[in-house]
């Protein structure tokens, strides 16, 4: 089989544990982009904090953002495609996040904002410093998430966490069958929410078929149950040791986990 098309994961997939890519990865990645194989990041992140891979990549692709809400041109600095979620329905989430008591950092046009610090907003911020000016994510404190929500211009998900997974699983249900939102876990605690619809899958397919390419030539990488849709949907999905079980059983080919070359190992016995 010839893939014409790598599909890549970032958190706990690309990414080791500290946030950077493996040296193997890079090498064989650019191999295949000098093989003529496209390279397409999908991820649940924020394009404004996809900066450094993106440039350790050398990509000139777009990037699939927020699982799949929208797809980011860097070198024109613009969004092609989006299905971002309306005003209303996210005040009917932060509704449902105040009453669960549930951390919510919002993700809008080019910034993802807070209202309440969470260990998992630390944790960015403080990546984020580690990283020379122009690469930096922009997270931003504001008075009110409500008010903040009605004046972006485009939502693009909510990331919510809290230790409390059972509380956690409660506001995702209700998310996902009375506001029938798309509720997907990218961490072990944290479910992001978006406009229902929206799937990693769903825009990777867009993206591979209008550069008349068809999934079966797509080789896709990924470890949550965000990257479900895609890795089922592809020539070769391809999950990471580390991913759950079920993951794993969705998969066509299971690797070693993200401190491992298994990645690049893939890359040159089945793409190369």
């Amino acid at each position: 089989m010839t893939y014409r098309v790598i599909a890549l994961d970032l958190d706990g997939t690309l990414l080791d544990r500290q946030k950077r890519i493996l040296p193997q990865s890079l090498s064989a990645l650019a191999d295949a982009r000098a093989a003529g194989i496209k390279i397409i990041v999908v991820t649940g992140r924020h394009h404004v904090a996809i900066h450094p891979f993106y440039q350790a990549l050398e990509l000139d692709t777009p990037a699939i953002c927020c699982n799949g809400t929208y797809l980011y041109d860097f070198q024109a600095k613009k969004v092609l495609a989006a299905d971002p979620l309306d005003s209303a329905k996210a005040q009917k989430v932060i509704d449902l996040l105040d009453h669960y008591a549930i951390h919510g950092l919002l993700y809008v046009d080019n910034a993802m904002l807070y209202q309440h610090s969470s260990g998992h907003v630390e944790r960015s911020i403080a990546w984020g410093k580690s990283l020379p000016e122009g690469q930096r994510p922009t997270i931003i404190k504001v008075n009110s998430l409500r008010e903040a929500a009605n004046e972006a211009q485009s939502i693009w998900k909510f990331a919510t966490s809290h230790q409390d997974l059972e509380a956690l699983q409660a506001f995702a249900q209700q998310a996902e069958n009375e506001l029938g939102l798309a509720c997907e876990w990218s961490w072990h605690d944290q479910v992001d929410v978006a406009k229902g619809g929206n799937s990693k899958g769903k825009r990777l397919q867009q993206w591979v078929e209008a550069q008349g390419i068809s999934m079966a030539d797509v080789v896709a990488f990924g470890d949550n149950y965000n990257d479900l849709s895609m890795l089922e949907s592809v020539g070769l999905g391809v999950a990471m040791g580390n991913a759950d079980e079920a993951i794993k059983a969705s998969a066509a080919l299971v690797i070693a986990d993200n401190e491992q070359p298994g990645i690049a190992e893939v890359i040159r016995s089945r793409v190369l």
